[in-house]
């Protein structure tokens, strides 16, 4: 039986996070690290904070001389949790309307023969078989955003630290073990981090059997 593609989930809440030095100075929402950062610059005006988005690691520039309420304004909205979509009309027996569209698709007879031998017919076997391709390209692109992310961050606060250029390889490669032994020995607060980072990048993907399930 075919199963309709699950929802996009919401985009997450915007974090930021701050840094000094090798020092995590500030993490949370943007107008919480605005806050924190304004006051600290208050109390140390030769302050000048490293402040990243917390998952892509764009750099964020602050002007923290002006004004607090004028910071504060200029913060992008956070993302808004879409509301529940009204309840479905009751519908009576029949199929249930799936919205799709019809369009002509080209195959060969092998093609043709495989797929109506397959439960619910041609139809269902190919949008179970676009589905599955458009949630494995998805997480691809997502592993490749979190590794540049991770490499971003690192080449702004821990290009100087011993084996840096041996923990990028194994970022690259892929391999998280020895990223982590080799950052081991760095400030715990940029280890800690990159690291987050890290392992939302290599995370292993659900298996196929698990995906098409």
């Amino acid at each position: 039986m075919f199963t309709p593609e699950s929802p996009t989930p919401a985009p997450a809440p915007t974090a930021w996070i701050a840094f000094d030095g090798h020092t995590r100075i500030a993490h949370g929402a943007p107008h919480e690290v605005v806050a924190a950062l304004h006051a600290l610059a208050g109390r140390t005006p030769t302050l000048q904070p490293l402040v990243f988005d917390a998952r892509s690691s764009e750099r964020i520039e602050l002007n923290l001389r002006a004004p607090l309420a004028t910071l504060l304004e200029s913060l992008p909205a956070q993302p808004v949790e879409p509301a529940d979509p009204p309840p479905e009309p009751h519908r009576g027996p029949g199929r249930p309307k799936l919205g799709v569209t019809a369009r002509e698709v080209t195959l060969l007879p092998r093609h043709w023969d495989w797929l109506a031998s397959q439960p619910g017919g041609a139809s269902v076997a190919l949008r179970k078989l676009v589905q599955l391709a458009m949630r494995e390209s998805r997480e691809r692109d997502q592993a490749r955003e979190a590794t540049e992310a991770a490499y971003r961050f690192m080449s702004v606060l821990a290009s100087s630290l011993p084996g840096f250029e041996e923990a990028s390889r194994a970022l690259f490669a892929g391999e998280l073990v020895r990223l982590e032994h080799l950052v081991g020995p760095w400030p715990a607060d940029v280890r800690d981090h990159l690291l987050t980072l890290a392992r939302r990048a290599l995370a292993p993907l659900p298996d196929a059997a698990q995906q098409t399930a």
